[in-house]
């Protein structure tokens, strides 16, 4: 099986081991995995921002992009659900009233895949072999959970890694915050939020928290560290990809 890594800003630009460790991981199960340089960003920001026709200049050549790669690969596969549902979803709605551009993004979307739903839900995999030991809790990214649906399958490759004990958080769909440019135009609400959150995850007793999104790691290891918490953050590519998955203090 191939498939193409959209590798998403966050991670190329932040956060490059959460791509290394994807890579990784897929490549460890037997699947051969491409990237295409000349990918770039996805448009939610613009979207998101209500910058609708920026959005559609920046999504139309990653369209293009797509379906060429779509070409030589089987999926396409993203460590991302903020940026999954962007492609899957609300390019649906950028693109309304286009219907060949409609057209593509059924056909892209129905091979378009976050990492962690492409593991449980394509490939059939919940053991990858990963061993961790501690005690972590999981963190539900708003975009995966309420537009992609996808909550057990994070869960269930969590709890096959070798010593990991997952204790549910009581607040886990609960928003860390972030809201991408949300956080930078409401940073006193964005810190309330995510002040919530971290008080959720520390009352676990968890020394990690795990994530399938960069940027919602982001948010949370920002508030830990100002807090002086000694809990780490992972993706969960991280986790699954070594049994010495590399953190953000």
């Amino acid at each position: 099986m191939r498939v193409s890594l959209f590798v998403t800003c966050i991670v190329d630009q932040m956060f490059p081991e959460v791509g290394v460790a994807t890579v990784t991981l897929l490549r460890r199960l037997g699947v051969e995995v491409t990237f295409n340089a000349g990918q770039t960003c996805c448009g939610q920001p613009a979207f998101n921002t209500g910058y609708r026709e920026e959005a559609r200049a920046v999504a139309r050549p990653m369209l293009d992009l797509f379906e060429h790669e779509l070409e030589s690969a089987d999926y396409i596969v993203a460590p991302s659900g903020s940026c999954s549902t962007m492609i899957k979803k609300f390019y649906r709605e950028l693109f309304e009233e286009d219907a060949e551009q409609l057209g593509r993004i059924e056909r892209i979307g129905a091979r378009f895949f976050e990492l962690s739903d492409f593991l449980v839900t394509v490939l059939a995999v919940e053991d990858v072999g990963a061993t961790f030991p501690g005690k972590v809790t999981y963190h539900d990214s708003c975009h995966l959970l309420r537009e992609l649906g996808v909550a057990k399958q994070p869960r269930a490759l969590i709890g096959a890694v070798s010593g990991v004990e997952l204790v549910e958080m009581n607040q886990t769909v609960t928003c860390c915050g972030f809201g991408g440019t949300f956080s930078v135009k409401y940073p006193e609400i964005s810190t309330a939020i995510g002040a919530e959150k971290i008080a959720s995850i520390e009352a676990t007793g968890a020394s990690a928290v795990v994530a399938c999104d960069s940027s919602c790691l982001m948010q949370i290891a920002g508030v830990l560290s100002r807090r002086g918490s000694h809990i780490r953050c992972l993706h969960i590519a991280e986790l699954l990809a070594s049994e010495n998955a590399r953190t953000r203090e």
